[in-house]
């Protein structure tokens, strides 16, 4: 294919990222897209300095899954994770001195690229969701994720819209499991973390004796190379790993119809999850609550976010019936 002639239009596109209910690999998509330069030495030399968190965990699988709660983490420049990441004598004295290359993995995960480049605006056109069908979606609305080999993300579902990630350096491998295999993943929500359910298993190093029924089911592994695109379809748990040196990925969140209804049930679950461990343990919210939330709201701010989630959620069904009924003549 040239590379000025894209598999799909991005109507074409929008309509599988829309309705796709399996994972799929676009290739020959981005070929164009000034984001594949986004390798970590272009990022260090942008970022220029700027110190961003990063998550450290053991390469060592456990039966228990490293949820980010038992993660050690770390402020630290790009340049000096990649010093770190080629096994530097620098490091001896830097952010990552206590964590050996070989035992330990480094993940900046989760970070807003708005918010990450705010002073650099020009930066989010280099991503162009456009081509698949979302115009004016560009890296004001993307997540950047970097991370050395065996860095991961504990298998989840989330709660909310599909996933188009891009793989920008290195290789991740997803291990990715169907809506149906939920029970056999043995879902918590503890961790809490609004929008993401996590799995008890450990999917890379599975405890059969404790989680028997994880034998049913079934992943779909994919590995993730450079210039390529996963669509993640609408609750569709997912187990990510890096498998290089170091890996950078971006993704979009887009957002379903089915979103309004979900909102309601983070609200509820916010709710009775924050009621029952504030009165289990008022003063240790670190054991429940993931570090990506900040605080455990108060009851009376929870039961403002439901108000909020169920007007939104009745606004958009009177709007959807509206719309489905033709104008009188």
């Amino acid at each position: 294919i040239a590379a000025d002639i894209k598999p799909f239009t991005p109507e074409k596109a929008k309509e599988i990222v829309m309705s796709l209910q399996q994972p799929a690999v676009f290739c020959n998509m981005v070929d164009d897209w000034p984001a594949l330069h986004w390798n970590t030495k272009y990022l260090s030399a942008v970022l220029d300095g700027k110190k961003i968190q990063f998550r450290i965990g053991l390469k060592t699988l456990d039966l228990v899954p490293q949820f980010e709660t038992r993660c050690s983490y770390v402020e630290a420049t790009l340049q000096e994770f990649l010093a770190w990441s080629c096994g530097q004598s620098s490091c001896l004295s830097g952010p990552f001195s206590c964590f050996e290359y070989s035992k330990y993995w480094a993940y900046a995960d989760y970070k807003y690229i708005a918010k990450l480049f705010e002073d650099k605006a020009e930066v989010f056109q280099d991503i162009k969701w456009s081509d698949f069908g979302f115009p004016g979606r560009s890296g004001r609305e993307s997540t950047l994720w970097i991370g050395s080999e065996g860095a991961n993300t504990p298998c989840h579902l989330d709660s909310y819209g599909c996933n188009l990630v891009l793989q920008v350096e290195g290789r991740k491998r997803w291990h990715l499991f169907p809506p149906a295999d939920t029970s056999f993943l043995y879902p918590t929500r503890i961790p809490y973390e609004e929008s993401s359910i996590f799995s008890k298993v450990n999917v890379a190093k599975p405890d059969l004796k404790h989680f028997p029924e994880f034998r049913n089911a079934t992943a779909h592994v994919v590995t993730l190379s450079p210039g390529q695109v996963l669509l993640v379809p609408r609750h569709w748990w997912h187990y990510v790993e890096s498998i290089d040196p170091v890996t950078v990925s971006v993704n979009s969140w887009i957002e379903l119809d089915a979103d309004h209804e979900a909102r309601v049930e983070e609200a509820i679950t916010r709710t009775l999850v924050c009621a029952i461990k504030s009165a289990e343990n008022p003063s240790n919210a670190d054991l429940w609550l993931n570090p990506t939330e900040v605080e455990a709201t108060s009851h009376d701010i929870n039961l403002e976010y439901l108000n909020r989630a169920v007007s939104a959620y009745f606004k958009h069904q009177k709007t959807s019936v509206s719309e489905q009924v033709p104008p009188s003549s």
